[in-house]
């Protein structure tokens, strides 16, 4: 079984960026254990979604955005939902993909120390090129399962090393409260874990892997086993972090520099090893993600060493490397963008329900109730969600 899997371990990567470390951090840092209910939670709708997605997948043996143009016949629906698709992700992830970066660049920075700080973008940059230039499907998914072992072992005894309360971890998981004032740090765990351009990803990812309907039931295992591991591996900093006292550390960096002092320098290089391989795979999983989404929504049908597949990412890694280099923060493209990804998410998270529902399209390997019921409460949580991110951003929260 472990040596089918593949795909699901790319889409664990795309999540656990930066953003998910950070998010977790302060959850750990500023509520203890009392919101691993919410990282629970996040898993079990990712697992959900995307099962739907590599299904899809697997049964077209098309992306996520082809079965949209497909299925939509309103013309003006069909340019408008694409468009959406295609601004929101192209864009969010251009966006995103500087913080990526400069998640592994803090990584290093734990282990090597700040001398040669202003180098590790650009160290960072050429590593993703070289990955994504020369490798396949196939060896960047060996390198994604050696980078996700690595950040799974460095981050688990990062967590063991801080002796955490097994009986609060349990109540933490099981038993859901919400601290005064961690509404919107539940709002970041969800909305850092289910994230809108992994469903495009996966569905795509899965036609690298499989051709036959005979390996639904592996790629199902992948995604559970794999999805599973990414949220060990979020508990895991979130725990880390409830060791730290007060509420000074804002960022994975504060959280690998407070360890220092309590559990050593084995904490700090453990810490510093997890979020290398955190930010490293993020930040070649976002701009393949981008690239495959352009490739379903411009109808390419392009391979992936074809010349306009590499011009999306090699653009968006570009971009990254030079406004992190340079400190530039494109904050109103980052407003854009976490705009576009809260209305993203439920909208396409109802169309994959209703295109997964349909026999035309899955003939007999259409969702059953339970996978309805998962689904429909899924849609509703992330509407909910969305809506609250989209308040904060234009201020109205």
């Amino acid at each position: 079984m472990f040596k089918k899997i593949g795909p699901g371990v790319l889409v664990a990567a795309a999540f656990i960026g930066p953003g998910t470390i950070t998010a977790c951090t302060i959850a750990g840092v500023s509520f203890g254990y009392a919101l691993l209910w919410a990282m629970l939670l996040s898993i079990v709708a990712t697992m959900v979604l995307q099962e739907m997605a590599a299904r899809l997948g697997i049964v077209t043996q098309k992306g996520l955005a082809d079965i949209i143009k497909q299925e939509l016949q309103n013309k003006w629906l069909k340019v408008f939902v694409i468009t959406v698709v295609l601004g929101a992700i192209l864009i969010g992830n251009t966006a995103y993909e500087a913080g990526n970066i400069g998640g592994a660049t803090l990584g290093l920075e734990a282990i090597f120390g700040k001398l040669y700080n202003k180098f590790y973008p650009l160290i960072i940059g050429v590593l993703s090129f070289v990955l994504l230039w020369l490798g396949s499907y196939k060896s960047l998914e060996k390198i994604f399962v050696g980078l996700i072992g690595l950040m799974s072992f460095s981050f688990i005894i990062t967590a063991i090393l801080t002796k955490p309360n097994l009986s609060k971890i349990i109540s933490g998981l099981f038993i859901p409260s919400m601290p005064s004032d961690s509404l919107l740090t539940v709002i970041a765990l969800v909305g850092t874990t289910v994230v809108p351009y992994n469903l495009f990803l996966h569905a795509s990812l899965v036609n690298e892997k499989w051709k036959s309907k005979s390996d639904l039931k592996t790629a199902r295992w992948d995604t559970i086993i794999s999805i599973g591991l990414g949220g060990v591996v979020s508990m895991c900093v979130i725990i880390a972090a409830a060791a730290i006292p007060g509420d000074e550390v804002k960022n994975a960096m504060d959280l690998a520099m407070g360890l220092e002092p309590l559990f050593g320098n084995t904490a700090r290089y453990f810490m510093g090893i997890g979020l290398f391989a955190a930010g490293i795979t993020s930040s070649i999983t976002a701009p393949l993600a981008a690239a495959y989404v352009a490739n379903s929504c411009f109808g390419w049908k392009a391979s992936f060493k074809d010349w306009r597949f590499r011009m999306v990412w090699v653009s968006i890694l570009l971009i990254g490397v030079v406004f992190l280099s340079f400190g530039i923060k494109p904050i109103e493209v980052i407003k854009f963008a976490q705009v576009a990804n809260g209305i993203l998410l439920p909208a396409i998270a109802v169309l994959l329900v209703w295109m997964v529902n349909k026999s035309s399209v899955m003939g007999a390997y259409k969702n059953t109730v339970i996978q309805n019921i998962g689904g429909y409460l899924i849609i509703a949580f992330s509407l909910f969600l969305g809506l609250k991110s989209i308040f904060k951003v234009i201020g109205l929260y």
